[in-house]
């Protein structure tokens, strides 16, 4: 019991010495202020697909998802984009990667890692980006497609 009193007030005295040499890194937090909302984007809904920036580029939500419950007990997505909807809706099919496991192999439904769509697809909103890009496709490199020639 004594060692454990001990060992405690050991360390509660190093913890009062380490939290007052150690220096702040991000300065003295700002205190609570309130301003004005930015207002809040206009979300593109054309309904266009977009050309992707980069190979395996999960491709963006093209139409508004404002609404659509994607729970664990629902997906609206997939009413529309599942495979055996796509004939009556016009929706192009989500990949069949969607319908494989962690290890490669397919299954009959979509894979429950692949059930949240919005962790990698999202609708585009017309804003400026956030930091500057000097991204160049590779066509615009100079290279030619193989066989162009």
């Amino acid at each position: 019991m004594l060692i454990g009193l001990l060992l405690f007030a050991t360390t509660a005295a190093i913890a009062q010495v380490v939290t007052r040499t150690v220096p702040q890194l991000e300065g003295p937090t700002p205190a609570m202020e309130t301003g004005a909302a930015a207002i809040l984007p206009k979300w593109i809904v054309d309904d266009q697909r977009k050309m992707r920036a980069y190979p395996d580029q999960p491709p963006v939500i093209p139409h508004s998802i404002e609404g659509y419950e994607l729970s664990v007990n629902a997906n609206r997505c997939l009413s529309c984009h599942k495979r055996e909807f796509t004939q009556d809706s016009g929706a192009p099919m989500i990949s069949v990667t969607h319908y494989m496991t962690r290890d490669g192999q397919m299954i009959a439904d979509v894979s429950p890692r692949r059930y949240f769509c919005t962790a990698c697809h999202v609708p585009q909103a017309n804003t400026q980006p956030l930091v500057r890009s000097t991204f160049k496709d590779m066509s615009e490199l100079g290279f030619k497609p193989a066989g162009s020639e």
